[in-house]
């Protein structure tokens, strides 16, 4: 796992300002716990697609430049490591919160001794005083959302913390690693990366030969560097978290064979991961490729090609690119593999 990095969101505040005041979404009249049109705004191209309800305080995500397509999908971590399914952010004016906790605690469902508790906390000054409403506008209250996709995710149930007051221009406390902060916008935006599937492309192609060197290799215009961008604009914080390929491991799906080279992974180099074959290399060897050793006889090897993909962000208030795990993708093809038939005269 990274090294964590929390980065001071206060400069960006003033940020925000602007971001509400000017954005394309009319921002300002959407504060946190208001009628808003998306918890977790999409933006391609420029255009919204605001779909659930939600509050300005909820994550958008800009993936103009990420993978599209039907045949693309997500990358898994080659670590133990996943995004976070939930995390926290401004949900609550002062007022918002009273007229959500109050009509919890005057129908009785969750009992008289934790609603004393509750209405102790957030209106007997311990420590919050009438839902901390003489610091109306200089601050919100905090609160868990469920990043988009995520709902049946088991860490989506990860943050349990109760809502909990930022004043304007603070970060949010330490001890909570979900808290938004550029480096979790840059965790939420690996979960939403895209990537196309992996089909490499082979020579000779359908079928092959025993002892023949197959080819291999990968569109240089389809496998290249893809992006999502994922921010706050209520408190002007983003992140920008960005994969580029670096190589491919191929798997040839039988014993009874040899790769190029000998580890089956290929390197990106020259732009490109592999080398398309041209005519006239029939007798050289492959820097990317695999050799069979047997047929496949009626049926065919199932040829598993995975990318790894290198995987870092930028950020608010963050100097330079910063790493995140690396991410695989992978997909199987059907390899037919046939005797070379020999005529005697």
């Amino acid at each position: 796992m990274p090294a964590v990095v929390r980065v001071s969101v206060c400069a960006a505040v003033l940020a925000g300002v602007t971001v509400l005041a000017s954005g394309s979404t009319a921002w300002a009249d959407v504060v946190p716990g208001g009628e808003g049109t998306g918890s977790e705004t999409q933006v391609n191209g420029g255009k919204e697609n605001q779909a659930v309800s939600a509050t300005a305080g909820a994550v958008v995500y800009e993936r103009s430049r990420n993978g599209s397509g039907e045949s693309v999908g997500p990358v898994a971590a080659a670590t133990n490591w996943t995004p976070p399914a939930c995390y926290y952010a401004p949900k609550y004016t002062p007022e918002q919160l009273q007229k959500v906790k109050e009509p919890v605690w005057e129908a009785g469902s969750t009992g008289y001794e934790w609603d004393a508790e509750q209405r102790d906390k957030y209106v007997n000054g311990h420590p919050y005083k009438d839902f901390n409403k003489e610091k109306a506008g200089e601050g919100y209250w905090w609160d868990s959302y469920v990043a988009v996709g995520r709902e049946g995710d088991p860490g989506a149930l990860d943050c349990t913390k109760e809502t909990f007051w930022v004043d304007t221009g603070d970060d949010p406390p330490a001890d909570i690693p979900e808290a938004i902060t550029p480096e979790v916008l840059a965790q939420l935006a690996y979960a939403e990366i895209r990537v196309p599937t992996t089909e490499v492309d082979l020579a000779p192609a359908g079928a092959t030969k025993v002892n023949l060197p197959t080819w291999a290799w990968l569109d240089a215009a389809t496998f290249k560097p893809v992006s999502v961008t994922a921010s706050v604009p209520l408190l002007g914080v983003e992140a920008t978290t960005t994969a580029e390929p670096v190589s491919v491991k191929i798997e040839p799906g039988t014993a009874d064979a040899e790769t190029y080279p000998a580890s089956g992974v290929c390197e990106f180099a020259n732009g490109s991961i592999g080398e398309p074959y041209a005519k006239g290399k029939a007798d050289e060897t492959p820097p990317c490729g695999v050799k069979y050793l047997r047929s496949s006889g009626d049926g065919s090897y199932q040829l598993k090609a995975t990318v790894t993909w290198k995987i870092h962000w930028t950020g608010t208030g963050v100097a330079g690119e910063q790493p995140l795990p690396d991410g695989n993708f992978g997909g199987e093809q059907d390899v037919v593999v046939q005797e070379i038939q020999a005529v005697n005269r």
